[in-house]
């Protein structure tokens, strides 16, 4: 099922990017795709981390508050006058800590991650607020802006670097035991506890790395400006989470993948400038996107029905036959 939902996301972007092509060709110009690529790759960096995390049968909704706390952090340390890599080792490195306190509440305590990262997003955000007044991080070194290099050379060492990590974790899907455990925990905990699978450290484990990959994503957004808001994330989480679940994530666990994650970003990235580009307001955007999330997930309910129905029949066949 995942692989026919990449294929039908994929026909979606071809269709609205036909339709583009007709009645809006000014879209495709290298500026609005320059525009496009920089403002969502943080945001695939972020959902990249989430897909895990959705992969693990947990939710994260905090990533928003720690995406505008890592991005402070960066900004303070590169004011700091701290080389660019111990600014990144930093910034994801707090990531990966707010991200490791969800994960063991979550899987040391046995609280419910939705209401864990609830908490946690008004905590950070909230502190973070008192912390700096409101106040934005400004006079930020050059060196730090674009990561040192010309801000034209900058697109390209991110696509190559986004595609980098896209590929590694694709290919690691099928391959890496690490993360089969985390399908496997999604999938079934109890099964894969069974099997000899630590389910409580792949927990911990999905909720640092996705800290982790949220401050990639904020490191990378913080670079592309000369201050950075204290507030920024707001609503990221729902971003995230409506790009796993559209590229065919289920939103219980165990199923989806990181191609499918990559195309429902692209998807939900180009709906609000091609609203721009026909001339329809963008307060139409928001609404979109939640049909397309209703329907992903009307998809799923559906196709979950479906399986179920097909494993009673064929239990009450064996039923009969016994």
């Amino acid at each position: 099922m995942t692989h026919r939902r990449e294929l039908t996301i994929g026909g979606t972007i071809v269709a609205l990017y036909a339709a583009l092509a007709v009645f809006a060709p000014g879209f495709f110009t290298v500026e609005n795709f320059s525009d496009l690529f920089l403002g969502n790759f943080p945001v695939l960096l972020v959902a990249m981390g989430t897909t895990l995390v959705i992969l693990a049968g947990e939710i994260d909704i905090s990533v928003g508050s720690m995406f505008a706390m890592c991005g402070v952090v960066a900004g303070l340390c590169a004011i700091a006058g701290l080389p660019l890599p111990a600014t990144a080792l930093m910034t994801i490195a707090a990531g990966g800590l707010l991200g490791a306190v969800n994960g063991a509440l979550v899987a040391s305590a046995g609280l419910p991650s939705i209401v864990v990262t609830l908490a946690t997003m008004v905590a950070v955000r909230d502190g973070l607020r008192w912390a700096t007044g409101g106040a934005w991080i400004q006079n930020l070194p050059a060196s730090f802006q674009w990561l040192g290099l010309p801000q034209r050379a900058f697109p390209l060492a991110a696509a190559l670097a986004i595609g980098a990590v896209q590929i590694v974790l694709s290919w690691s899907s099928g391959r890496v035991s690490a993360i089969r455990s985390v399908y496997a925990t999604g999938s079934d905990s109890q099964a894969a506890r069974l099997a000899g699978i630590n389910t409580r450290l792949v927990t911990f484990a999905v909720f640092a790395a996705g800290g982790a990959f949220t401050g990639l994503g904020a490191l990378m957004n913080a670079v592309r400006f000369n201050q950075i808001p204290s507030n920024a994330g707001i609503g990221l989480e729902m971003k995230v989470i409506a790009a796993v679940v559209v590229g065919g994530a289920a939103i219980r666990g165990g199923r989806g993948t990181f191609t499918g994650t990559l195309l429902g970003v692209i998807l939900l990235a180009s709906i609000g400038p091609a609203l721009v580009f026909l001339g329809v307001t963008s307060y139409w955007e928001r609404a979109i996107h939640g049909a397309i999330v209703l329907i992903a997930v009307g998809i799923d309910a559906a196709g979950a029905r479906r399986q179920q129905a097909g494993n009673r029949g064929v239990g009450l066949r064996r039923v009969a036959l016994s």
